[in-house]
């Protein structure tokens, strides 16, 4: 691999501050506790956090548990074609790139300035097998063809939610048909202690897929806490016991809730449609 170019190095010291982007603004702050660290904000909210010297530190516990899917939905260090729908400061994408080389990855992110933004300031130009479009994710899963990815990961806001065509029957049957035939599906959930939108979206997703878990924080499944609920669905059986492996030995509790009890934590709920 050629060595890279001096703008393609992570430079996120240059961009510190806040910028105007396509969707309002956006924040680079450094972690002063941990040199290398990086926050960034979207209209204040909390977005991405980017380790330029470790890409394989994932701070967010959402990030940490999709992470360790990503660790174990394929055999250690194999390469593994990933698509992401909405980027920000491509945090996952950075993770594979580290731990599964040679991976291929598409990073679609609506935000034009943003992903500009996010391409200089990290060094997104650098990362082998990376390509970063500024497109609408449904457009962009519309673009591909069938059986294009191993992994899908949906880590999409408009402000706190999720954008409703990216959360109904019709996106997830786009999914499907991009996701290879084992392939798994990785949905980042913002969601009240009632956990109402994880139930109204797996109910969506069992629509489509035959298989479909929730991992969240245990006291948001007992309906003390407002947080992310990570929703995983595929056509096959998940790698579930070394999944519940890695969970359990995370920094974060989580719990994994099963195919069989999240079919009757929706019952009676509709479907998004």
């Amino acid at each position: 691999m050629p060595p890279s170019r001096a703008s393609d190095r992570p430079r996120p010291e240059r961009f510190a501050g806040t910028h105007h982007v396509d969707s309002g603004t956006a924040e680079l702050i450094p972690d002063r506790a941990h040199p290398g660290g990086w926050s960034v904000r979207l209209n204040g909210v909390a977005s991405s956090y980017v380790d330029v010297d470790d890409p394989t530190r994932l701070d967010f516990e959402y990030t940490q548990w999709t992470g360790h899917l990503l660790d174990v939905v394929a055999p250690p260090g194999a390469p593994l074609s990933v698509l992401h729908l909405g980027g920000a400061g491509c945090t996952l994408a950075r993770y594979v790139a580290a731990t599964r080389p040679g991976s291929p990855q598409t990073v679609f992110e609506i935000d034009a300035a943003l992903a500009t933004l996010m391409r200089q300031a990290f060094g997104l130009r650098s990362v082998r097998g990376l390509r970063l479009k500024a497109m609408d994710a449904l457009e962009g899963l519309r673009s591909l063809p069938d059986d294009y990815s191993a992994v899908v990961i949906r880590d999409a806001f408009d402000g706190s939610d999720v954008p409703p065509h990216l959360a109904d029957v019709a996106f997830y049957t786009s999914v499907a048909r991009v996701l290879s035939p084992a392939g798994v599906y990785v949905g980042n959930v913002a969601d009240t202690a009632q956990v109402r939108e994880a139930r109204v979206e797996a109910a969506t997703a069992l629509e489509v897929f035959a298989h479909v878990a929730l991992i969240a924080e245990p006291g948001q499944l007992r309906g003390r806490r407002y947080g992310n609920v990570i929703l995983l669905a595929s056509q096959q059986p998940l790698p579930e016991d070394a999944l519940i492996r890695k969970l359990a030995s995370g920094a974060v509790r989580a719990r994994y809730v099963e195919p069989s009890r999240v079919k009757e934590l929706v019952a009676g709920v509709k479907p998004r449609r």
